[in-house]
């Protein structure tokens, strides 16, 4: 397990910039998974006036997901990939809404890794303390994704 001291900032390790970053930070990650946090603001996007949906839950799982693969790639010397989320299995989320100004805790763990870049991962999402979110999340990784995305295989 990483310390504090040594997590990299979440920024350099997910594949996503600007408004779409909706993590604030790494609390902890090692080889099983990792545990992250977030505050939901006002000005994020898709935040109304009861706060984020529910249904964000699992782009925050998402985004968990790629910190971690993020923090590996990293450990390897490689800059982190990009991956796609391909779905969930039995998400469910106890709230309609997580309050603007409240605290999330994200916690993924790995479940299945292939070589193939196939991930399946257990999550916890955790409003104010209490988990109030949880689904087993699906992704993949290609080894190239721009020749993924273009439709040839690498």
């Amino acid at each position: 397990m990483q310390d504090l001291q040594t997590l990299p900032p979440v920024a350099e390790v997910v594949p996503h910039g600007g408004a779409m970053l909706l993590l604030d930070a790494l609390l902890q990650a090692d080889d099983a998974g990792c545990t992250a946090r977030a505050t939901v603001r006002a000005t994020q996007l898709f935040v109304d006036a009861a706060g984020m949906p529910g249904w964000v839950g699992i782009e925050y799982m998402a985004q968990a997901i790629a910190a971690w693969a993020g923090v590996r790639e990293r450990r390897a010397g490689r800059p982190p990939g990009i991956g796609f989320l391909l779905g969930s299995r039995r998400y469910e989320c106890d709230v309609p809404a997580f309050p603007i100004g409240s605290e999330l805790t994200i916690a993924v763990r790995a479940e299945l890794t292939g070589d193939n870049g196939l991930g399946q991962f257990a999550c916890r999402l955790a409003l104010d303390g209490r988990e109030v979110a949880r689904a087993n999340v699906s992704v993949f990784q290609p080894a190239d994704a721009q020749a993924f995305l273009q439709g040839q295989q690498a």
